[in-house]
């Protein structure tokens, strides 16, 4: 691919703003706002009372592109071995074929279908990031089974997914630091209730049982980051795509939880963010601002994990200044809280390729940006990027140590003559600041769909997505989705 096409993020009139969250002031909640502030009684009201008219014409736009991204990246993954032994394991349970699994031929019960489609979509880590990581991976995953039995619409699934979005915003903004210190993994844990809040509202549930579907949700929430670099972090976004499902199957149908499992004594947030900051009022404007506006998300143009991306950046600027055969040494500066997610050791995986900063610097340095044949056994065996890989040091990045909102790296190359090339990057490609364009963004989507359907399939469903929530009926969607 032409190197146009391997930066850049959301752009134009979809850019996504920073990702900056509040954080409040002490551990432990202030007096008396556990009384005050019931979010599930808040997301109960926001699901049941959402008009998408009302909607800002931003929050459409940015939930389109979202499953623009979504859906291009889970066709892709769900030709990955993670998926293949998924299906295997839905075939031998012989579940209902009433829902498809995308990107196959296979169909499946709601709860396996959208256990499918989770971790195709985040099998590859090329789907967008929401606030802490891929927070709202299961979201579409699970909105899509439930859409198709339920005969809804694509207004309907376009609500849906602003609501699970929403509702999301604000479960990662009540505890900012959960899932960036705690080692909790917000794809499988806030990412649960996120599922669960948009297939409420496709199914109609009334206000009076969500309470009790989002108190299900916080016992099936879960999620560790020491999984990183293996086939069970996609897992973690089809777990939550299934369990949100579940959650919803069994509370609108009078299966009981507390009300208070997310604020409450011994519930969600004290037991997640025990010892973190943690308020519930994030919840307060719920339905009266969104978080889809004000903070957006960004689009990943490497299919790898988005807290390396900056080192990768700062790499690819460098290729052209630093021939291989003068490269004495490389040190990759990231920061401490990437520094928990990335190994130095070479990867014996694909999936662990995605989160080796020697094998991503050293790459990058060979052979360009790290797309999708960076992440093959044949890649990984390139001599080439071994040997250089071998030169590549991590360290902690001190300027930029402790931050935790943006991920900056500084990669330095020192040469067999002595001197230095270094190159510093603090916001990503991907970010507000590096806009993607509209044609970089669908082509994303074709190079990620055709490698499931047909381009004459790639390109009906690219244009019926653009327009998700105009369509009147659904019918002529869900063929578009099917390997054949």
């Amino acid at each position: 691919m032409r190197r146009r096409d391997l930066i850049g993020l959301v752009g134009g009139g979809l850019a996504a703003s920073p990702l900056i969250w509040p954080v409040a002031a002490s551990a432990q909640p202030a007096p008396g706002a556990a009384a005050t502030i019931k979010p599930a009684q808040i997301i109960a009201n926001f699901i049941t009372g959402f008009d998408i008219k009302t909607a800002p014409p931003i929050v459409i736009d940015r939930a389109r592109l979202a499953f623009i991204d979504t859906m291009g990246v889970m066709l892709a993954g769900s030709q990955h071995h993670p998926t293949e032994l998924v299906c295997d394991m839905i075939k031998a349970e012989g579940s209902a074929p009433a829902a498809t699994i995308v990107g196959r031929a296979l169909r499946a019960s709601p709860q396996l279908a959208a256990l499918a489609n989770g971790v195709s979509g985040h099998a590859m880590d090329y789907d967008l990031t929401y606030f802490a990581g891929q927070s709202i991976a299961a979201v579409i995953p699970a909105i899509l089974p439930i859409a198709e039995t339920n005969k809804s619409s694509p207004s309907e699934m376009l609500a849906a997914l602003i609501i699970g979005a929403e509702v999301c915003g604000r479960m990662s903004r009540a505890a900012p630091t959960m899932s960036r210190t705690a080692g909790w993994h917000a794809t499988g844990t806030v990412g649960t209730m996120a599922a669960a809040a948009a297939c409420a509202r496709l199914l109609k549930v009334p206000a009076a049982a969500i309470p009790d579907i989002m108190g299900i949700t916080a016992s099936l929430a879960s999620g560790v980051t020491a999984n990183f670099g293996t086939m069970t972090k996609p897992l973690h976004s089809g777990q939550a795509a299934r369990n949100g499902i579940l959650a919803v199957q069994l509370g609108s149908h009078g299966f009981t939880a507390s009300a208070s499992a997310l604020e409450g004594r011994d519930g969600f947030y004290e037991n997640f963010a025990r010892g973190l900051e943690r308020s519930m009022e994030p919840f307060a404007d719920l339905g009266k601002t969104y978080d889809l506006e004000k903070y957006g998300y960004k689009i990943k143009p490497y299919p790898s994990g988005g807290l390396g991306h900056t080192a990768v950046d700062a790499a690819l600027e460098l290729r052209s200044r630093a021939p291989l055969a003068d490269i004495a040494s490389v040190e990759v500066a990231i920061t401490k809280y990437a520094g928990r997610r990335y190994t130095s050791r070479y990867p014996d995986s694909v999936e662990g390729a995605k989160f080796s900063g020697p094998y991503l610097a050293a790459y990058t340095l060979v052979h360009g940006a790290p797309m999708l044949s960076a992440f093959t056994e044949q890649a990984l065996r390139d001599e080439a990027v071994r040997t250089l890989a071998q030169k590549v040091t991590l360290t902690t990045y001190q300027e930029h140590a402790d931050v935790l909102d943006e991920s900056p790296a500084k990669v330095t190359v020192t040469l067999k003559d002595g001197r230095k090339l270094e190159r510093s990057k603090y916001y990503p490609s991907g970010s507000v600041q590096v806009p993607m364009t509209k044609a970089q963004i669908e082509e994303k989507f074709m190079v990620c769909a055709t490698a499931a359907i047909k381009p004459d399939a790639a390109k009906r469903l690219l244009a019926m997505l653009s327009t998700i929530g105009e369509q009147p009926s659904s019918d002529e969607f869900w063929p578009l989705l099917r390997a054949g």
